[in-house]
């Protein structure tokens, strides 16, 4: 682990920084700051690192004190062309700390990285240098009242289901409108969706997402058919068409989810257990004549926590209450199972089949 001082500025976080790689350097290794030059002052920092048989590489460092993922795209372009004017050297980004998704994004960026907390990843071919360790994954500086680095609750479930579901640009008046949820709160998912790439605002000043498959990914992240409901488990005991059928003909608020929804859309496999949203568990079953299981359960009933699950359903030809493709997608992604794969085969349907639920 690293420091458990919080750097206050810059050039406090890039002393950490290398003090944290000279820390993990092999025996015999060494590292020093190159003098700022009129060659090095258009960098942040030049470290040299040497190797004991005397070769050595300059890495190029670009120093934040916080970096976020929508950063990444830049910090590449610029340690591309630093590194550009200095054969043989390697990028590397140094920051306080760098979350999960923003160090996935730079290794596959191919960048290197260290932060202040002891996360490091360097790669440098010649002269030979492989460091990879771990720090903390939650920042432990983050102070209070900064926005939560999350997805969940109601109101940014609700913020994501309309996000998904409608291909527009967003004004945030008309995003309160149809979410239902307050300003302050919208404006609170759209800023964490900003600083993750996942959602930007053009020149009118409108809110777009650019890659809805990013975005139902990364709530996949902080929700989950299991982990927002109260789950209680049932058997339907002349199987799952005889449950479907009843369902249809229930009043109960409810709505399919799982392999039996997705079957509308995507068909995988022959579905052998039901998962599926209602407003009143105790109340459905004994409509669709499900028994009690501690064992052996074909039937998921959920109490939602929150009820953007039964927003923009759709019925099937028999009458059947199915959820919306987006939160069938995103329960597939967390359930039991083979549910991750038939996730993917419901993606692939969506993605090329666009319009017709995304309008």
């Amino acid at each position: 682990m690293g420091s458990k001082v919080r750097p206050q500025k810059e050039a406090e976080v890039l002393a950490a920084g290398m003090a944290v790689l000279r820390d993990r350097l092999p025996i015999g290794w060494g590292i020093q700051s190159l003098s700022r030059s009129a060659r090095a002052a258009r960098f942040d920092a030049l470290w040299e690192v040497t190797a004991p048989d005397g070769t050595s590489v300059v890495l190029v460092v670009e120093v934040k004190r916080l970096v976020e993922r929508r950063d990444v795209a830049t910090l590449v372009e610029q340690l591309g062309d630093h590194s550009e004017a200095i054969a043989g050297s390697g990028g590397v980004v140094v920051s306080r700390y760098l979350s999960p998704p923003v160090r996935e994004r730079l290794s596959g960026a191919g960048l290197s990285y260290i932060d202040v907390t002891g996360n490091v990843r360097v790669s440098v071919p010649r002269p030979g240098l492989y460091i990879a360790d771990r720090g903390a994954d939650h920042d432990p500086w983050r102070g209070p009242g900064r926005p939560r680095g999350t997805l969940k609750g109601a109101p940014a479930a609700k913020v994501v289901r309309a996000l998904l579901d409608h291909d527009r640009s967003w004004a945030i008046r008309e995003l309160v409108e149809i979410a239902g949820v307050s300003t302050g709160s919208a404006y609170r998912v759209i800023e964490f969706l900003e600083t993750e790439d996942l959602a930007t605002r053009i020149s009118s000043g409108a809110v777009v997402v650019p890659d809805w498959v990013a975005l139902l990914r990364r709530w996949s992240e902080d929700y989950g058919f299991v982990r927002n409901s109260r789950i209680t488990r049932w058997i339907s005991p002349r199987g799952l068409t005889s449950l479907a059928q009843k369902a249809a003909e229930s009043a109960v608020q409810y709505a399919v989810t799982g392999t039996l929804a997705a079957a509308t859309w995507a068909p995988y496999a022959p579905a052998r257990s039901a998962m599926i949203y209602t407003s009143d568990a105790e109340r459905s079953a004994q409509l669709w004549d499900l028994r009690p299981a501690d064992a052996g359960a074909n039937v998921m009933l959920a109490e939602p926590e929150v009820d953007v699950v039964f927003t923009r359903t759709l019925a099937d030809t028999s009458g059947l209450v199915i959820a919306a493709p987006s939160q069938v997608a995103v329960d597939l992604m967390t359930g039991p199972g083979r549910s991750p794969a038939e996730a993917e085969e419901l993606i692939e349907w969506m993605t090329r089949n666009e319009s017709s639920w995304r309008r």
